[in-house]
């Protein structure tokens, strides 16, 4: 597995870069906006962590970039401990977040978990999988496929991970800790504004009018579910 580290800290990379090939990962650095950019649409790699505070480019900007081209995972790296900074990272298409100061067992953990996911989608498709289909919206699951009006939609893992859930029990309302706990898992340290920034977005690829939702709906007080 091959990992991009950003940070301009030297000694974090430093230290990062050196758990992980222990680990056998291969492993390449960079230590600002820029570097990090020419890397990734250099390299194929499995999974990026990207401190959020670098030069040149801001994590936050980076992150935008890679996801014009690109569903790679994206672990954002904060030292601030501050909420905004971490629903903006996912707000930007990250994937997960950690803030700083972190435990490397913590870092590889969160790794793992997410390259587990990414490799399902690799998979060949799941036996008796469904393909759900509306007027506008089709669903393939067993591929991990989006197309409205036959044109495929570009999701990340985690927004196809919702809509699927979602779709797959039409009408079943899930509140924003039913999410979380089925998709991030219970151990996530995130809350439930992750769900509605992923839901946020979601929307922004899937429906016609994201302000008045046709697919993903919104039941006021109680959570999210699917109109079929």
């Amino acid at each position: 597995m091959k990992v991009l580290v950003v940070d301009d800290e030297k000694l974090i990379v430093k230290g990062i870069k050196f758990s992980l090939e222990q680990d056998g990962y291969e492993v390449d650095c960079a230590y600002d906006g820029e570097e990090a950019l020419q890397l990734a649409g250099a390299g194929d790699y499995d999974i990026i962590l990207l401190d959020i505070m670098l030069p040149k480019l801001t994590g936050f900007e980076v992150c935008q970039q890679i996801r014009e081209t690109s569903n790679v995972p994206i672990i954002m790296l904060t030292a601030k401990g501050d909420d905004m900074d971490k629903i903006l990272g996912l707000d930007y298409g990250a994937d997960d977040y950690i803030t700083k100061p972190f435990n490397i067992l913590e870092v590889k953990a969160r790794i793992k978990a997410i390259l587990r996911r990414s490799k399902s989608e690799k998979e060949p498709p799941r036996p008796g999988a469904e393909v759900i289909e509306t007027e506008t919206l089709k669903i393939d699951t067993g591929n991990r496929r989006v197309y409205i009006e036959g044109n495929e939609v570009n999701l990340t893992a985690k927004e196809f991970d919702v809509l699927e859930l979602l779709a797959t029990n039409p009408q079943k309302v899930y509140s924003r800790t039913d999410l979380l706990n089925l998709i991030w898992g219970k151990d996530y340290p995130g809350d439930g504004r992750t769900v509605d920034v992923h839901v946020r977005r979601l929307r922004e690829k899937i429906e016609k009018e994201p302000g008045d939702p046709r697919y993903v709906r919104t039941k006021w007080g109680m959570g999210y579910y699917f109109e079929g």
